[in-house]
């Protein structure tokens, strides 16, 4: 063989492979169906969520409906100062924030829980007709508008409604009385947790079901092999499984603890609940659009939303310093 003999390239071996912007429109070529299957989602975020952005401008102004963009008075924060600050509201509006927060707070942590919880018991089902059972009844009420919701929770909870009835007949409550659980304020947080994870519940459970379901069923066999019980296999093996799946959706909730809701509290509440029931989206609605006084009502809502970017933006951060999963 020649030593002197040198080896030879094929051309297409030195082409460099496609960077940046190249990169960019190759992709978007090769994938082109999906972004034509994609085309009318983003038309409708463009114009149902970035459009109405315009509208927050009308926080930083002394709104007139009938005047021009142009003609409007700039007037900087005062809408913010007034909602802190002013006697008239920020009393109502604190207190709407407090609401908020510990409606948010309880419905995340008892939807957590009875959600997983719910999973993991019935991922221990054998019997798949009775396991089909539980999950159509707990998905039920999901598929109920709060309007018949609330109906239902009323009557159940009205003087002569069953929980006053069972009261009685377990001789917690004597008869003759009766509790009015809607008329005692301290009660309504309870009573909205319990009428969510109700209502929630089996909807909540089906992403846990998904991820369990993913799991190698090898590791089950192991460990049963090992002697390991069930409460073991579900501590060592699903909880550990799921875990990625639990820290991304706690990641998202965390980011809507502004969003406790607006119908429940609003069907559920009357005047004798008003402390605990009034959250920032009622408070919109009285103190905002029902007196016409449309800037406020833009402030309390972009307080909102702006407290919601930071939630999700800090709770994605720690848990990528913790080197958990996390959303972006």
């Amino acid at each position: 063989m020649d030593n002197n003999a040198t080896l030879t390239t094929s051309p297409s071996t030195l082409e460099k492979k496609p960077t940046g912007l190249k990169l960019f429109f190759t992709r978007l070529l090769q994938q082109r169906m999906l972004v034509l299957m994609s085309i009318p989602f983003v038309i409708w975020l463009v114009i149902f969520k970035y459009v109405p952005i315009w509208g927050w401008t009308i926080a930083f102004q002394d709104y007139q409906p009938g005047l021009k963009f142009s003609e409007q008075q700039w007037v900087g924060f005062k809408h913010f100062k007034i909602l802190f600050t002013d006697e008239t509201f920020s009393d109502q509006f604190l207190r709407a924030v407090r609401n908020t927060l510990a409606m948010s707070g309880i419905n995340l942590i008892l939807g957590f829980v009875s959600a997983i919880t719910l999973a993991l018991l019935l991922n221990e089902v054998r019997k798949v007709a009775f396991k089909r059972v539980v999950q159509t009844v707990s998905y039920l009420p999901h598929f109920i508008s709060w309007v018949v919701a609330a109906g239902i929770i009323q009557t159940t909870l009205a003087p002569d409604g069953v929980i006053n009835e069972l009261l009685k007949w377990i001789g917690v409550i004597d008869k003759g009385q009766e509790y009015l659980f809607l008329g005692k304020a301290e009660w309504f947080w309870g009573i909205f947790g319990a009428s969510s994870v109700w209502k929630d519940i089996g909807w909540n459970t089906i992403v846990y079901l998904a991820a369990i379901s993913s799991i190698d069923p090898a590791q089950y066999e192991a460990a049963e092999m090992d002697g390991a019980g069930r409460l073991r296999r579900m501590w060592y093996i699903t909880l550990p499984g799921i875990k990625p799946v639990v820290i991304v959706l706690l990641i998202m909730n965390i980011g809507y603890l502004m969003e406790s809701g607006f119908e429940p509290q609003y069907l559920l509440g009357n005047g004798m609940n008003v402390d605990y029931s009034e959250n920032i989206d009622i408070f919109v609605l009285k103190y905002g659009l029902q007196q016409f006084n449309f800037p406020l009502a833009t402030a309390a809502g972009m307080f909102k939303t702006v407290v919601s970017f930071i939630l999700l933006f800090s709770a994605n951060h720690i848990a990528k310093r913790m080197g958990q999963e996390r959303l972006f």
